[in-house]
């Protein structure tokens, strides 16, 4: 795809998605844009054909491209939404590409909460929306007063939470192609509150899960009444391991990349760890991570000469 002449010199194209996932894996975008602020995301979207797929990236904490790449555009909203401010005694303004890790500590100082939960979402506000991120038995939309998107059209609307369907891990919205903004979020006074509670609740995510090592977080949503941790354990499964990839042996409901994993290994993986649990436990998990892009095209059959205008099967492109 072409981008608008305004924005070419800025534009990256094709940009490795293993520089921007937390799982270090995936292919190329087509194009990757990294906005400045508000005003140039409202003025780049309007460009992009509606055709065009547009991927919104935060942290890339809990997204798993393909090793074919993503066709379209990587939008990259980290760096370029940053307001996080007080705007009343109880409500938080926030713009999507605030860390969650950063809401969590700036709330402990204004004495609000109970926001310590947002320390264990390894991502954005704008992912924890999308999917209702949660740790440590709260939840994103718990807190949501309003949020703000953009349409494909770069126009921007105040949304009410009435206007999602909002479960556990699930967020539809009501209409197609708007990103998320940013959101005013709601917390009662806290007084006392203290950092040492942000390190506490750390403390005890380090200890029990794979921190510091290469994954998404959780891979798998809990089912009703279990967790999805439990169910991989017991069938076997922690240390299984597909190439460069493994089901974390401190956490079952982990997938690490143990340094050259590609995303084929990651997303076997899962497929495997699914087929498994549901052989010896009769649950199909669902996966939280979001999976995205092409397939990686595998090597012509024996005997079967290459594609037009493609290089010979041995030459490296």
């Amino acid at each position: 795809m072409s981008v608008a002449p305004e924005f070419m010199p800025r534009a990256k194209y094709g940009e490795r998605m293993s520089r921007h996932t937390s799982w270090h894996v995936g292919g190329p975008a087509e194009v990757f844009f990294s906005p400045r602020d508000r005003a140039d995301l409202a003025a780049f979207v309007k460009t992009v054909p509606p055709q065009t797929a547009i991927h919104w990236i935060g942290l890339g904490s809990n997204l798993l491209v393909r090793d074919g790449g993503l066709k379209g555009v990587a939008l990259a909203t980290s760096g370029a939404l940053e307001r996080l401010e007080r705007v009343s005694e109880t409500t938080v303004y926030c713009e999507a590409g605030v860390a969650c890790a950063r809401i969590a500590k700036q709330c402990i100082k204004w004495g609000l909460g109970p926001a310590e939960f947002f320390a264990g979402i390894p991502g954005t506000l704008g992912g924890a929306l999308a999917m209702n991120a949660g740790a440590f038995g709260g939840d994103t939309w718990s807190h949501v007063l309003e949020v703000e998107t953009i349409d494909r059209r770069g126009k921007e609307r105040t949304r009410s939470p009435r206007e999602y369907e909002v479960g556990y891990r699930h967020v539809r919205p009501p209409a197609a192609g708007e990103g998320f903004l940013a959101a005013k979020l709601t917390f009662e006074h806290k007084p006392g509150a203290n950092d040492a509670e942000v390190r506490s609740l750390l403390a005890r995510r380090k200890a029990s899960q794979p921190i510091g090592e290469w994954s998404c977080g959780s891979v798998f949503t809990n089912p009703p009444g279990d967790h999805a941790a439990r169910l991989i354990e017991t069938a076997g499964l922690k240390g299984l391991r597909i190439g460069d990839a493994s089901v974390s042996s401190k956490h079952a409901n982990f997938i690490i990349n143990h340094g050259a994993a590609t995303a084929t290994d990651i997303e076997q993986l899962i497929r495997r760890v699914q087929a498994e649990v549901e052989r010896v436990h009769g649950v199909r998990l669902t996966p939280e991570v979001r999976i995205v892009g092409d397939e990686m095209p595998g090597p012509p059959e024996a005997g079967a000469p290459p594609e037009a205008g493609a290089p010979p099967a041995e030459q490296e492109g």
